[in-house]
């Protein structure tokens, strides 16, 4: 299965992320932002970084890029993708999500591990977890407050398509504790934590991140059968 990552100018987990992909067992197939097709690929991941610096605001630039054009389309026909950080901020720009992520309550840059709680295994990306299942995976952003007005935050809540939620203390001021959200049909996912950093044992808190590369690939082989 071969699984696509973009980079943006300003992209910094792109190779990280490709990485992820090949110790999950799958094809990373590298994307450029001005790219006008996907290339064959099955499944898209935008990375996380400050994609053209975000010299706007984070992800409205990075939405116009051409390759987000088919990306759009692709995600429409059932494509997953996954947008992890700054790739978040670029699928709520792009409205493949709801909601928008805004300036850390406390104003400032956090990097820490941070305990996740797993809500919904019911997407393309978290088949291979457990409901309410609880992992470490770290999290970086200035800008990593999720925010929805309370009609978008009770049908995310009423429909499952929150699919983590942060544990041990709110880290940015996120509305009711959301770390990550998935689409009506699940295929498409974003989360402000970065699991492509938790996928080697000594490099970061384990493996936990794991599960989100590995649960698209089975996703992909269950497709094919």
């Amino acid at each position: 299965m071969k699984i696509g990552v973009v980079t943006f100018p300003g992209s910094l987990d792109d190779g990280d992320a490709r990485r992820a992909v090949r110790l999950a067992g799958g094809e990373a197939v590298a994307l450029w932002h001005a790219d006008a097709d996907l290339h064959g690929v099955d499944a898209v991941v935008l990375p996380g970084g400050f994609s053209y610096g975000d010299y706007l605001r984070c992800g409205a630039i990075a939405r116009f890029a051409p390759v987000m054009a088919e990306v759009v389309r692709a995600a429409g026909g059932g494509m997953p993708v996954l947008g992890i950080c700054n790739g978040f901020q670029v699928l709520c720009e792009s409205h493949l999500l709801p909601g928008a992520l805004v300036r850390n309550d406390h104003q400032k840059f956090l990097c820490r591990d941070q305990r996740l709680r797993v809500e919904s295994t019911a997407t393309a990306w978290t088949s291979t977890y457990a409901a309410g299942q609880e992992i470490t995976i770290p999290l970086k952003n200035g800008e990593g407050g999720f925010v929805a007005d309370t009609a978008t935050l009770d049908r995310l809540e009423g429909e499952g398509r929150v699919v983590f939620r942060y544990l041990d203390g709110n880290p940015n001021g996120s509305m009711r504790d959301i770390a990550g959200i998935s689409n009506e049909r699940g295929n498409v996912v974003g989360l402000m934590p970065h699991p492509e950093h938790a996928v080697e044992e000594l490099f970061g808190p384990g493996l936990d991140g794991l599960g989100l590369f590995t649960s698209v690939l089975s996703a992909g082989l269950e497709a094919l059968a």
